[in-house]
């Protein structure tokens, strides 16, 4: 049984082993040692554990006696492996229930959309999908799905950041003792810190992004090389003290929260908790499963965080979910982020009025806030009414159109460099090699391009796609093309190359 996350399997892993004893369940996943992982790889290949409970790892577990896969959020990218030997652990799960005859069951409110279309049901000629579709239309406990709200962020005053009827509906969940949820995917204070005067940004000095601010120890931090400064007094550049934080992070969104609500009480008469669950604030070994602990116990009012606490948890007394900036995936150039994006939103929502039995006894209702600028856009409509058909049919009208996966097949060639020209050069050399090779004729070759963050830790990194309508075809010519790829590094183009790589179905380009 395979998991997205990690700080999903205690709370799973206490459910399976009051179910099916201690002794029948051991766990696989990077948070454990090498001996733990060992010993519950052991005791699977042995068949003493009869389940093995995990992340993406957990699918090369040896299973003499194998019957059954369940991938669950089958739809999540982080079943994607990004570094070392790439992999799909979906695909592997996919593949190894075909090779071992056993069932694959792949679990998910918002499927991946290549699922759902080797799910569809055949009509008019189209034999339909390799997958059969088993729905659940009905909610666990016979909850009703929560109420989504949408705030039309262009009708509020400038630079607001939460909307005066979200901020209610907040103190009234606080007054009741129940618990809302605000989600915000960037963690930090600010995403960047800026002088006015000169135009000065934080910008790391190996990276081609943003450091960003965090107040609690007042380091700028970047997030890809994780190169850290102490927050310079005043501007490096003109010595400026008025440098001011730009955009909003969790630590700032908690902070706000903070000082909105210091004057309001529980119903105990004492004063809010308010908690943030990021990357951040759970670095410290224990500090994610206290943190949690102190949510299911009811102690804390408002918890903030990232896409950790979006999905999976079962968090009983959340009555309320808010979404706070989610537009900038609208607009992404990835084509996937608009399906990203409405699955955090929609697993979001899920986590508020899990317990029907508590929420009568309250006599509360489960909601779902969206602050947007764009209100109107069928992303948002479809969301409202918990439609993932409708958004699938028109985000799979949209990538038919534009031959993009699942009608069509990519790959990705990555090379890493000292510099951007040497990446292009040695990708734009591999590609002049290619001309000619068997299925070569079949894939269309894109121009190399630098990453949209081009440089990381001082390395240059440029990318050229391929794409075809047939995946054996694509399949021949990335087979052929290796050995030429390897020669390729004995030449002048590729001997400023540090490393390259092929991404077989990328998740990010």
């Amino acid at each position: 049984v395979m998991v997205p996350e990690i700080n999903l399997t205690p709370q799973l892993e206490a459910r399976f082993k009051a179910r099916f004893g201690a002794q029948a369940v051991v766990s696989l996943h990077s948070g454990m040692t090498n001996p733990q992982r060992l010993a519950s790889w052991l005791a699977a290949h042995a068949g003493a554990a009869r389940i093995v409970l995990g992340t993406r790892m957990a699918v090369f577990a040896s299973m003499p006696g194998l019957a059954l896969i369940v991938v669950d959020e089958e739809h999540d990218p982080s079943y994607k492996q990004q570094e070392g030997a790439r992999y799909s652990a979906r695909d592997l799960a996919v593949w190894r229930g075909h090779r071992e005859k056993a069932k694959v069951i792949l679990g998910s409110a918002t499927p991946s959309l290549e699922s759902w279309h080797q799910s569809r049901p055949p009509a008019d000629g189209d034999p339909g999908g390799r997958y059969v579709r088993l729905a659940m239309p009905s909610r666990i406990g016979a909850g009703e799905l929560p109420t989504v709200r949408l705030v039309d962020m262009t009708l509020q005053p400038a630079k607001t950041v939460l909307s005066a009827k979200l901020l209610d509906a907040i103190g009234q969940r606080i007054a009741r003792g129940e618990q809302s949820m605000i989600f915000l995917n960037r963690r930090g204070y600010a995403p960047v810190l800026a002088c006015g005067d000169c135009g000065w940004k934080s910008e790391c000095p190996h990276c081609s992004a943003y450091r960003v601010f965090h107040k609690i120890d007042r380091t700028l931090r970047c997030h890809h090389c994780g190169h850290t400064e102490r927050v310079p007094r005043a501007c490096p550049v003109c010595g400026n003290l008025d440098i001011a934080p730009v955009g909003r992070g969790t630590e700032r969104l908690e902070e706000h929260l903070a000082e909105l609500f210091s004057t309001v009480k529980r119903p105990d008469g004492s004063a809010v908790s308010i908690a943030r669950i990021d990357a951040d604030s759970t670095k410290k070994q224990g500090a994610l499963e206290s943190q949690l602990a102190a949510v299911h116990a009811g102690e804390v009012d408002v918890l903030v965080g990232t896409q950790m606490i979006a999905k999976g948890h079962d968090f009983r007394r959340i009555t309320l979910v808010a979404a706070v900036n989610p537009d900038g995936a609208l607009f992404s150039s990835d084509f996937r982020a608009p399906e990203r994006l409405f699955s955090l939103l929609m697993q979001s929502a899920g986590r508020a009025g899990r317990d029907a039995a508590y929420l009568a006894t309250q006599g509360s209702t489960a909601e779902m806030w969206i602050q947007t600028h764009h209100a109107e856009h069928p992303l948002f409509q479809a969301l409202r009414r918990h439609d993932y058909p409708a958004f699938a049919a028109q985000q799979l009208e949209e990538r038919q159109a534009a031959a993009m996966p699942p009608f069509a097949y990519q790959a990705l060639v990555r090379a890493d460099a000292r510099t951007q020209e040497a990446a292009q050069a040695f990708l734009n050399a591999a590609s002049a090699a290619a001309d000619g090779l068997e299925g070569a004729a079949q894939v269309m070759r894109y121009p190399a391009v630098p990453l949209a963050i081009q440089r990381v830790a001082n390395v240059e990194r440029a990318q050229m796609l391929l794409e075809s309508h047939s995946r054996a075809a694509l399949q021949r010519m990335l087979a052929l093309w290796q050995p030429q790829l390897h020669a390729l590094r004995r030449t002048p183009e590729g001997k400023g190359v540090i490393r390259w790589l092929i991404d077989v179905d990328p998740q990010g380009i």
